[in-house]
């Protein structure tokens, strides 16, 4: 066995300079590697894993260790053999004191660990699939529900995929969309485990920096996050996949990006801005949007301790059926909308032709994007297109909490 262990010295000046750093070693035909990161207290340091054929995992700051072998490979990390010649351990520098300290990379070839097979995750008591509500659609489509951000232990969630699948099921979604951290080792694996729960699990990877995350949905390979995001953004048109700049307004994970050209989606309703009390609507940023954008939402689900499962907030497809590519088809064409739960009786807004009908919405307020508000009386409201306002529009409880969205 061969054991390397490299030791860097780093602070905060050493991440201003640069927000990666490579550690490189030799492949010489052995089957499989170990890699180990310890580093002092005081520190974020995120990991991933490059080969001479390309892109092999991220784990960012979820794991100090990983293992790649030709068969397995820790969730994250894409198995296969091994390629001789120059591999490199990525360090993503997330965050360093000003005093450097000290960050120390192990490799050990061939791996002296084994690879745990992910928990399948129990079947759960299904509840009722939230499209046997019914929303009214065209002809032909069916309103799907689903949360198009989540994360299982591929990155930095704490949930197998089967785990993860059976938590959706368990809250009523007909789809869920799998977004991790610059990796895309998951994919492979979604449709058995789908199957397996009966629910779609929808590819996805959140395209992760320090200055913003995108979550790029479609089976289109990976997404080079260390890339200017115009490329991001020209580069999933390409391959046919969605892009959504994600959570644009939360706090540190706030989009900083310039772009030359805006997205086709963006996550409007992500859960953390309508759980904390001081969080900035994102409504002004619909002035500053292209007016066809399709609106999403997503749960950012990670862990149970977060006291919400998949599916909050819903974001509903309108698609020909519930497959991968039918939710992706109904996602480029706009057919979203979005409501704050799956439960038959929660509020929803949807298009009928140029018209909007508010559904289970008796005693809400409908609010547009020019500040015009009126309540609504019945479970079944149509307004025609002269009546509606302005959209995006949103449904408000009288005391402002928001319960449903559409364009």
């Amino acid at each position: 066995m061969t054991r390397l262990v490299r030791t860097l010295r780093l602070g905060l000046e050493d991440l201003l300079e640069s927000e990666l750093r490579t550690v490189a070693f030799e492949v010489a035909g052995e089957p499989s590697v170990e890699v180990t990161l310890e580093h002092e207290p005081g520190a974020v340091v995120d990991l991933g894993f490059e080969g001479p054929a390309g892109w092999r995992g991220w784990s960012g700051g979820a794991r100090r260790t990983f293992v790649v072998g030709p068969g397995a490979a820790t969730p994250g990390y894409v198995p296969g053999a091994l390629e001789r010649g120059e591999w490199h351990v990525q360090l993503g520098l997330y965050r360093l004191p000003a005093e450097p300290i000290e960050v120390r990379v192990t490799i050990e070839l061939p791996a002296s660990s084994a690879v745990p097979p992910e928990p399948p995750g129990d079947p759960r008591p299904s509840a009722p699939r939230a499209s046997a509500r019914g929303l009214p659609a065209r002809d032909g489509l069916t309103w799907f529900a689903g949360d198009l951000h989540a994360h299982s232990t591929h990155s930095d969630g704490e949930q197998s995929l089967g785990e993860l699948a059976a938590l959706a099921v368990g809250n009523g979604l007909d789809f869920l969309a799998v977004t991790e951290h610059n990796t895309v080792s998951h994919h492979p694996l979604l449709a058995g485990v789908g199957a397996a729960h009966g629910i779609t699990l929808l590819p996805g990877q959140e395209v992760t920096t320090a200055r913003g995350h995108a979550n790029a949905f479609g089976d289109i390979g990976w997404v080079d996050f260390r890339e200017p995001p115009d490329r991001w953004v020209a580069g999933v048109a390409e391959r046919g996949g969605v892009l959504s700049i994600n959570h644009p307004l939360q706090e540190e994970w706030a989009w900083q990006h310039p772009l030359a050209a805006l997205p086709d989606a963006l996550e409007l309703w992500h859960v953390s801005w309508f759980q904390q009390p001081r969080a900035t609507a994102p409504w002004t940023l619909l002035s500053r949007w292209r007016d066809d954008v399709t609106l999403l939402g997503g749960s950012d689900y990670h862990h149970p301790r977060h006291g919400y499962l998949p599916g909050a907030p819903v974001t509903w497809v309108a698609a020909e059926e519930n497959s991968p590519e039918g939710i992706l088809d109904g996602i480029r064409a706009g057919r979203t909308t979005i409501t704050r739960l799956p439960t038959p009786d929660a509020p929803a807004l949807v298009r009928l032709g140029d018209d909007l009908a508010a559904l289970a919405a008796d005693g809400t307020v409908l609010a547009d994007t020019c500040g015009r508000r009126r309540m609504i009386h019945g479970d079944r409201v149509v307004l025609p297109a002269e009546r509606a306002g302005h959209g995006p529009y949103r449904l408000e409880s009288p005391a402002g909490e928001v319960l449903a969205i559409t364009r």
